[in-house]
């Protein structure tokens, strides 16, 4: 456990952490956001199971490369380092997967499957990459100055790696709903990209040069008796929803006897009595099965009692 006042950097550990696992943050929105304010570069480095892991970032002004990944001393690209070391983060602003836009979930669903899936890694970064690219050719064609069939590469990109991440993110959001019988459920809308609905919305995608399909415009929902918990829960509802997803995510990520890391980011604060049970008997779980639990805290009287927590004070 760790404790501290507001502002004492509680946080950015959890947030050091988890770079570690995903290789991009929980919170910024823009990785130079991680450096410290007046600094130009931060790393970050941990060890696990022998491996040293680092992340080395620069705000682009020294000449070097902004982000940089190394085993042991030796430069790795980020879908070689992700998935050495595995987390599941849990902290009050995780409601928005309930709440929040569609992005804030398809950001989650990505950060969970590519902990796991390195050609899901590998697809998401071509995607998003030849996504880019193509919105730039539809702005040229739109003013004139290329022409439709330079489309034809782009669109094979696309169709490829957005087919592999849609079938991965069904398959993950089917295990979530398989891994405990309780009465919430996921519902996945998918934006499948083909060449039949490219061709049907080639002309609003000139006019608004933009890709209007693909999984870049996928959600998804929590229903509780067939309910959309973000429409028709209550608020209790809805923490409750969370706590569903965080424990299928940490089901999902345990591999034989290896667990991901816990991390609760002064969650206790936050939640009533009922829901902090939820969360102590998951954590309980976690530490009986050999797992390794991290929490932050403000007030050390919220710490759930029944359990030592090795402390520290910053």
């Amino acid at each position: 456990m760790v404790a501290g006042e507001n502002g004492s950097g509680k946080s950015n550990l959890l947030e050091a952490i988890y770079m570690i696992a995903t290789g991009k943050s929980f919170r910024a929105d823009r990785e130079d956001e991680v450096i410290s304010y007046g600094e130009k570069t931060a790393s970050i480095e941990c060890t696990v199971d022998g491996m040293q892991l680092r992340i080395f970032l620069s705000d682009g002004t020294t000449g070097v490369t902004r982000k940089r990944f190394e085993i042991n001393g030796v430069p790795k690209r980020m879908m070689d380092f992700v998935g050495n070391f595995r987390a599941v983060m849990f902290g009050p602003q995780d409601l928005e997967l309930v709440t929040g836009s569609p992005g804030i979930r398809r950001r989650y669903l990505d950060f969970v499957i590519s902990q796991t899936d390195r050609e899901y890694r590998r697809c998401l970064v071509s995607y998003e990459k030849g996504l880019r690219q193509r919105n730039k050719l539809l702005e040229r064609i739109r003013e004139g100055l290329a022409y439709r069939n330079q489309l034809f590469f782009w669109d094979r990109l696309l169709i490829k790696n957005g087919e592999y991440i849609t079938d991965k993110r069904e398959d993950y959001l089917g295990k979530l709903n398989s891994f405990s019988k309780t009465s919430f459920d996921s519902k996945y809308d998918k934006s499948v990209i083909s060449e039949i609905r490219l061709k049907q919305y080639e002309a609003e995608e000139v006019a608004a040069a933009t890709t209007l399909v693909g999984p870049h415009r996928d959600d998804f929902w929590v229903e509780a008796d067939g309910r959309d918990v973000s429409k028709y829960g209550s608020r209790g509802e809805q923490r409750m929803a969370v706590l569903w997803l965080k424990q299928g995510e940490l089901k999902y990520l345990t591999t034989g006897e290896e667990m991901p890391v816990t991390l609760l980011d002064d969650i206790f604060s936050e939640l009533d009595h009922l829901h902090r049970d939820v969360v102590l008997e998951m954590v309980n779980i976690q530490v009986k099965n050999g797992g390794q639990v991290i929490m932050t805290t403000a007030d050390e009287h919220m710490t759930p009692v029944g359990k030592e927590w090795v402390k520290i004070k910053l």
